[in-house]
């Protein structure tokens, strides 16, 4: 199964995607995890939505950069997909900035796009979104492209801010998914794979 077709497999993703147009949001995307876990989810031969924690969805309006703008977003976005039953984390890429350091302890440049934001994640094959064209047709984001997340391996992303991040969250998605390998960064910096 292509990816695309088992992302909308999930119908909380279908869902997301068919109101996220309706939202009024700058660049909003549906990203990460709950795209490739329902791929994994397939491959594995496991309900589409099982282990999938949340749901990202990102935006991008530079105009308010204030917690309180971004907050009624989230409010908004919150009400209008209630009836999904699903954990959905909205944030606004403009303001990521100015909360980074406080949460994972190091800078961060602004980012310019929603685009730019995913091609940071941990693993190179978490670096996945889809977002809906102005002609209704989805749009992939997939910097990278799609081999590592089709294959299930876990490589550390170079262009990542926080790699000290991309062990502890690799195991924790072997842990649930346990055909994955992991190619990445050992604790010591040493770059080592640890598929076994």
């Amino acid at each position: 199964m292509v990816f695309i077709e088992a992302a909308l497999a999930n119908p909380v993703n279908r869902a997301i995607l068919e109101r996220l147009p309706r939202l009024g949001l700058g660049q909003p995307h549906l990203v990460a995890g709950c795209l490739y876990q329902s791929y994994w989810n397939l491959q594995s031969g496991r309900p589409v939505t099982e282990n999938i924690k949340d749901y990202d969805v990102f935006y991008f309006e530079d105009r308010d950069l204030s917690f309180e703008a971004e907050d009624a977003v989230i409010r908004a976005v919150a009400a209008r997909t209630a009836d999904l039953g699903a954990s959905i984390d909205v944030k606004n890429q403009a303001r990521v900035h100015l909360w980074y350091r406080r949460r994972f302890g190091v800078d961060r440049a602004p980012l310019r796009s929603c685009a730019e934001a995913i091609a940071t994640f941990t693993a190179v094959a978490k670096c996945v979104g889809l977002a809906v064209a102005p002609d209704g047709n989805l749009e992939l984001v997939a910097p990278y492209g799609l081999a590592d997340t089709m294959a299930g391996i876990l490589r550390l992303n170079p262009h990542c801010p926080n790699p000290e991040n991309f062990l502890p969250k690799a195991e924790s998605q072997r842990a649930r998914w346990p055909w994955l390998t992991i190619v990445g960064a050992s604790p010591g910096g040493a770059q080592s794979p640890s598929g076994s």
